[in-house]
């Protein structure tokens, strides 16, 4: 989006998401790392979880065994919507549910919202989890003022606060964050853009940048992410910046800006896309303009079913793979530290965020993102099963499934 925002299509017709966790989960992704533990802590601390290490197996979680029996209190989950990214449906509620699950938390003390794009239903969502005994609320917002409006209540009421995906600006000093490196998010799509510009001969790149949302502050470090490696090669004269209109998560509203753009500056022979769903609109404009495959470089996050397929076909240079299963698990991991009140270790919180409205840096945990081509995808999202190849190796992508080594 993401986060990012990050996400496969959508095809249930969700309108509301309010579940008590059941402990059964999906199908799921994995890092690249492996783990070591499998057992629950039998002294009554918990083991020292590596954030480094998450599987698609949750087995980690099971060593949070004794911080699941000792903790008092309800986790809230406040997830923000179904349209800016369908990933909060398809992969972040069902992998926490199947984080908590895994560590032993009963059903009942876990509950996950989504607030359907409504900032006052997350506030009604907040304020009944602060009613029903809520210890701990993870809060992913649909932006920072609401967010830090949510979190400023809930730590008035003695429950601990974290930022789940999305930092909220100015929220409470003590709170924690748990996200990608959303920095090296956007560093990994600037260089994409840049391996692709060459591979695909692009000799004189004049580049379109379009950005996520503005009142997102992942948006905000994706777009620092980038501009960290084109900045350079725009003051060299080596690359052109056409423009970079105002951001948007939505997709209609990104086509439209890419075809004004395209419109007032036919030199455009590429573009920074921030994410796979914003990509596919602007893939849409060009193939409604007869642009051949290979011929005009965009890139994207999420590693979603569409923007996998315009990587095999030819139509996107790469995608940010962000394995939720980690994020999810490292989340539901500091919230049984904190419900427990305990001090999680260094080896889960392995960073810091500033907070430019506090002008403070946050505890954070990030786990690892990586760029995802047609070169590797075989052994990224298909080895971790964040995607079969039945389902990504459909219609025009079925031959080019088959020269990637994808079965």
């Amino acid at each position: 989006m993401g986060t990012a925002r990050k996400a496969v299509a959508f095809t249930g017709a969700l309108v509301s998401l309010g579940l008590v966790v059941a402990a059964s989960g999906c199908s799921s992704s994995s890092t690249t790392s492996s783990s070591t533990s499998t057992s629950a802590s039998t002294s009554g601390a918990a083991a020292k979880i590596n954030v480094t290490a998450l599987t698609s197996d949750f087995s980690q979680m099971k060593q949070l065994a004794s911080l699941a029996s000792s903790g008092k209190g309800m986790v809230g989950v406040l997830l923000p919507d179904t349209t800016t990214s369908t990933r909060y449906v398809q992969y972040d509620a069902p992998y926490l549910a199947k984080a908590f699950a895994a560590a032993g938390l009963p059903a009942s003390d876990v509950k996950i919202d989504n607030a359907n794009g409504s900032a006052s239903t997350m506030q009604t969502q907040a304020e009944a989890d602060i009613n029903a005994g809520a210890s701990v609320l993870l809060v992913d917002p649909l932006d920072s003022g609401s967010g830090a409006a949510i979190e400023s209540k809930a730590t008035a009421a003695g429950v601990k606060v974290i930022d789940y995906d999305r930092l909220v600006k100015g929220g409470p000093a003590d709170r924690y964050y748990v996200s990608f490196n959303n920095t090296k998010v956007g560093a990994l799509i600037g260089a994409g853009e840049v391996a692709c510009v060459s591979n695909w001969n692009v000799a004189k790149p004049n580049i379109l940048i379009m950005n996520g949302d503005p009142t997102d502050n992942n948006a905000t470090l994706f777009a620092t992410g980038y501009h960290s490696v084109l900045d350079p090669k725009f003051t060299a004269g080596t690359y052109v910046k056409v423009g970079e209109p105002a951001g948007t998560w939505t997709p209609t509203v990104a086509a439209t800006t890419f075809e004004q753009q395209y419109t007032a500056h036919p030199n455009i022979n590429a573009v920074v896309t921030p994410n796979d769903d914003n990509a596919n609109a602007v893939i849409s404009v060009l193939k409604k303009d007869n642009i051949p495959a290979k011929k005009f470089p965009t890139t994207g996050q999420d590693a979603t079913a569409v923007g996998l397929q315009n990587i095999l076909t030819g139509y996107q240079c790469g995608t940010v793979y962000k394995p939720i299963t980690a994020e999810a698990q490292a989340a539901a991991a500091l919230a049984l530290y904190l419900r427990a009140g305990q001090t999680p270790p260094s080896t889960l919180v392995n960073s810091q965020t500033m907070d430019t409205v506090l002008n403070k840096n946050i505890k954070s945990v990030y786990t690892t993102p990586i760029w995802v081509t047609s070169a590797n995808m075989a052994n990224t999202v298909i080895k971790d099963g964040w995607i079969s190849a039945t389902k990504l190796c459909t219609g025009t992508a079925a031959s080019a499934c088959t020269a990637a080594g994808i079965k």
